[in-house]
């Protein structure tokens, strides 16, 4: 009978170890992922703010040159063809001064590469949600994290996205109007 109570006592101290174990282990995922996906979120914050101030600086160091080089070039075609010549313009006689579209390249090569970056800290943030979910959702995990939620990710999309999987169908993008 002795025997049997110190079996039984063993048994049970042995089921209850293993259940606060594995309660530790679980709620210390859960944790470890909650946490992971809530600096995640914030650092596709950071990546999408600056995204967006390199595309618009870029962008508007691009459109002033744009913007000067059309007001300097009239006046360089005109010094050159009034009447007289110019002295100065003689050195010049037909190389006209070139656009540099290397600023244009520049621009879209940032535009593909913050786009991408951005993209891939959605996609971390994506797969992070998915294990987060996966951890509530399978047994035995499910049991000892029953009171925890899931975790409401913001996912950045454009509208033209958002129409064409409310309709189910894509509109033709216009990139020049």
């Amino acid at each position: 009978m002795k025997t049997k109570l110190i079996i039984i006592g063993a048994i049970l101290a042995v089921v209850l170890f293993t259940y606060v174990g594995m309660y530790i282990s679980y709620t210390n995922q859960e944790v470890e992922l909650r946490e992971g996906i809530t600096a995640k979120i914030k650092d596709n914050e950071s990546n999408y703010t600056k995204m967006w101030e390199i595309l618009t600086q870029k962008a508007g160091v691009t459109q002033q040159y744009s913007k000067d080089f059309k007001e300097i070039y009239p006046e360089l075609i005109k010094g050159r063809y009034s009447n007289g010549g110019g002295d100065l313009m003689m050195w010049i006689k037909e190389h006209n001064p070139d656009f540099d579209t290397s600023l244009y390249k520049d621009l879209m090569m940032s535009i593909e590469a913050q786009r991408e970056s951005f993209h891939t800290t959605q996609e971390q943030l994506l797969d992070m949600s998915r294990q987060h979910n996966v951890l509530l959702s399978k047994i035995p995990s499910k049991w000892f994290l029953s009171g925890v939620g899931p975790i409401d990710i913001p996912i950045v999309i454009n509208d033209a996205a958002e129409e064409a999987f409310a309709t189910g169908k894509e509109t033709k993008m216009e990139l020049f109007k």
